[in-house]
């Protein structure tokens, strides 16, 4: 996977962050996997379709979804609910968004699908055989958000 296709993710994710969070998100070492894969708890999964296609997953820990959906809301969290993972869902959409915009720039034309909320750990999405390369990102008094990235170009898709 290109690591052109990646950066528009970081760079949109420290953006919205500072937006939503009040906080500028610090870069941890990028990593890669063979496979999209989380450990998290709490993950956002978006499909990304058109030039470039495959999945994004926004994964963290109950607590730091907690916290960002407390102050996306405006009010603490006491259990993840409904409001809680419509929160966590929207800023998957919102870095998803921004990204794609950062993509266009690029020349590729894209769009997302809804975001779905996947619970538990250890989860395994495969649907196509694209690594991914991992993003995480520290938030003071937050916590860490992994980003999954595993985007291959449409024509490597038809080819594979």
């Amino acid at each position: 996977m290109k690591v052109e296709y990646v950066s528009p993710f970081a760079e949109a994710a420290v953006n919205v962050m500072e937006m939503l969070l009040n906080k500028t998100p610090e870069r941890g070492k990028l990593s890669a996997r063979p496979q999209i894969f989380t450990t998290q708890q709490i993950n956002v999964v978006c499909g990304i379709t058109g030039d470039i296609a495959g999945l994004v997953i926004y994964g963290m820990s109950m607590v730091t979804a907690d916290r960002i959906a407390s102050t996306m809301i405006g009010a603490p969290v006491v259990a993840f609910d409904g409001l809680a993972a419509s929160a966590i869902a929207e800023l998957g959409n919102m870095v998803s968004g921004n990204s794609l915009s950062l993509l266009s720039a690029q020349g590729f034309r894209c769009d997302i699908t809804p975001p779905t909320i996947i619970r538990g750990t250890n989860v395994k999405i495969t649907t196509l055989n694209i690594p991914a390369l991992v993003i995480p990102l520290i938030v003071e008094e937050i916590g860490q958000i992994e980003i999954n990235v595993s985007l291959a170009e449409k024509r490597e898709l038809q080819a594979a």
